[in-house]
């Protein structure tokens, strides 16, 4: 047993030593390429002082091949004017302005341990460029950068290379698509090179492009597509191709941009019922035609604009704490107009027109005097700001996204509250039939009150979905309050579904007729199809009977 250990013990030395030794030739190797692109390099950086114009652009040239990090800051320096020479010993520096000198710092490897040192202005001189050598910087140092580890600055690397378009670039670029270790920018280099040869390339590398770029559709794609189909020196079979591959990438952005139209229509749409239900609810159960629904929504705005000024550094806590605020504010605004004015005017829905539309100028007087008459705006957060492209010619923006949705969900929630709460009986026996509602022991006044309150704060929620989209004024509510009296009409007064199929009826309406006959005229067919519509089936699209005394 003793003499078996004593051999292992002696096989293991020689393994033990042999391993160290290739590990530590492994480093030394390292070490020595390291050092050696280190000396190739200040040699370069030594015959530049020396050299002229020419000879120093192809001095940068040799330097790019040079696996050195110092080359790619010394691109930089020369980029931004901070490469100069220092007049003592002819050597290259970053130099930085100081007061009347300058601080100098050495580029040679020797000296990279080395402190910043004190110049003075004639002590050192600027390389310069002239703007056909800055032109060549940018690119040889775009090329460099598609080494860089991180994608963003590759792919940035990549387009400058493309719109540079030379014969050296696009050799980086085939050289790059072989060994770019990320799928999606090797697509993208891939993408590049085939518009190079639909714009440049011979017969055979055009056929290979058209074969690769087909079912593109991005602009510039459809560009090079255009290009091909005009080169007089391809066949005409290959010409033709390439403009049915652009005819079939035009119809397809038309396509996008038709289902964008859609997607924006609903986006009208949400905002039209978030701006609506609350007066569908107040004009069905309570037959007031409120003027001022508009200022309530112009309040809500103001509400969420306020708390950014309160959460400044965090926008998007900001904007979910405006919701409930507005739904208070606007609510709390709600029940004061109902329990000093409406409540004495019930039955008289002129005059409560007349006492609302002045509510409506007080509440913006009163805005006008305490945040000034000019708009403010409200800023986005962070995760809703940016867009989804889809495809080319379908981009969904995240903030009109999350407004469908946020739309969607009000209204879902104010369904459950009248369809399956004690209070949304009530206001459903009040809004049928008063007097009976009465006998049986609701109280139709607090019914009216709170029903009121309820509708304006759902306008207050309104306004917050819209600081998203526009800027927030004494004005604001003036833009919403005829369409939502025309969607509350349309869809039939008092019926929340109705409300909501009519208001995404006129949004859809609107935004598809727009690209046809332009804004105004849009809106004119609406409103004549509307009335055209009202005078065949006066109760809307769908029917409620609701208070009529």
């Amino acid at each position: 047993m003793l003499v078996r250990l004593v051999l292992r013990v002696w096989l293991l030395i020689p393994l033990c030593a042999w391993t160290s030794w290739a590990h530590n030739a492994s480093a030394a190797d390292g070490e020595t390429s390291d050092t050696a692109s280190a000396t190739e390099l200040d040699e370069l950086l030594l015959k530049v002082p020396v050299a002229s114009r020419d000879e120093r652009l192809e001095l940068l040239r040799e330097m790019i091949a040079i696996p050195d990090a110092r080359v790619d800051s010394i691109l930089e320096y020369l980029s931004s004017g901070a490469l100069y020479i220092d007049r003592r010993d002819e050597r290259l520096v970053q130099a930085v302005r100081e007061g009347s000198g300058y601080q100098v710092r050495s580029l040679f490897s020797e000296d990279t341990d080395a402190s910043v040192q004190q110049r003075k202005r004639r002590e050192v001189r600027r390389w310069t460029v002239n703007n056909q050598q800055r032109r060549e910087l940018r690119r040889l140092r775009a090329q460099t950068l598609l080494l860089d580890p991180r994608p963003a600055i590759r792919g940035g690397a990549i387009e400058f290379l493309l719109d540079v378009g030379d014969t050296e670039s696009i050799t980086a670029l085939r050289q790059l698509a072989e060994t770019e270790p990320q799928r999606g920018l090797r697509k993208q280099i891939r993408v590049a090179l085939a518009l190079n040869d639909l714009r440049v390339g011979s017969a055979p590398e055009v056929t290979a492009a058209l074969a690769r770029m087909r079912g593109e559709s991005s602009q510039i794609a459809r560009a090079a597509f255009r290009v091909a189909s005009e080169r007089e020196e391809l066949p005409d079979a290959l010409r033709a191709q390439a403009s049915a591959q652009l005819a079939h990438a035009q119809t397809r952005v038309r396509w996008m941009q038709r289902i964008e139209a859609v997607f924006f229509g609903l986006s009208l749409g949400s905002v039209l019922l978030l701006a609506s239900i609350g007066l569908a609810i107040t004009f069905g159960v309570m037959g007031v035609i409120n003027m001022a629904h508009g200022e309530l929504i112009m309040l809500g705005a103001y509400t969420s604009w306020v708390l950014q000024q309160i959460f400044p550094s965090d926008l998007g806590v900001a904007l979910v704490l405006a919701i409930p605020a507005a739904f208070l504010v606007s609510a709390i605004v709600g029940l004061l107009i109902e329990r000093v004015v409406i409540r004495r005017l019930y039955g008289r829905p002129l005059e409560t027109l007349l006492a609302t539309f002045g509510i409506s100028l007080i509440l913006q007087q009163t805005v006008r005097s305490v945040f000034s008459p000019l708009n403010r705006s409200v800023a986005t957060p962070s995760w809703l700001q940016g867009a989804w492209e889809i495809a080319p010619g379908l981009t969904l923006t995240y903030n009109r996204l999350a407004i469908v949705v946020f739309s969607l969900l009000v209204f879902a929630g104010l369904l459950l509250l009248l369809k399956h709460t004690r209070f949304g009986l009530q206001v459903r026996a009040v809004s049928q039939n008063r007097e009976m509602a009465s006998a049986l022991g609701i109280a139709s006044s607090r019914v009216d009150a709170l029903t009121f309150a309820l509708g304006a704060g759902i306008a207050g929620v309104a306004g917050v979905a819209l600081s998203q989209l526009t800027n927030v004024g004494p004005n604001l509510g003036q833009a919403y309050i005829i369409d939502s009296f025309l969607v509350v009409v349309f869809g039939g007064v008092g019926n929340l579904w109705g409300t909501l199929s009519a208001a995404f009826t006129l949004g859809l309406g609107s935004k598809i007729l727009e690209p046809m006959v332009g804004a105004v005229l849009a809106k004119i067919i609406l409103l004549l199809a509307l009335i055209v519509f009202l005078q065949r089936r006066p109760e809307g699209l769908f029917s409620i009977q609701g208070r009529r005394s």
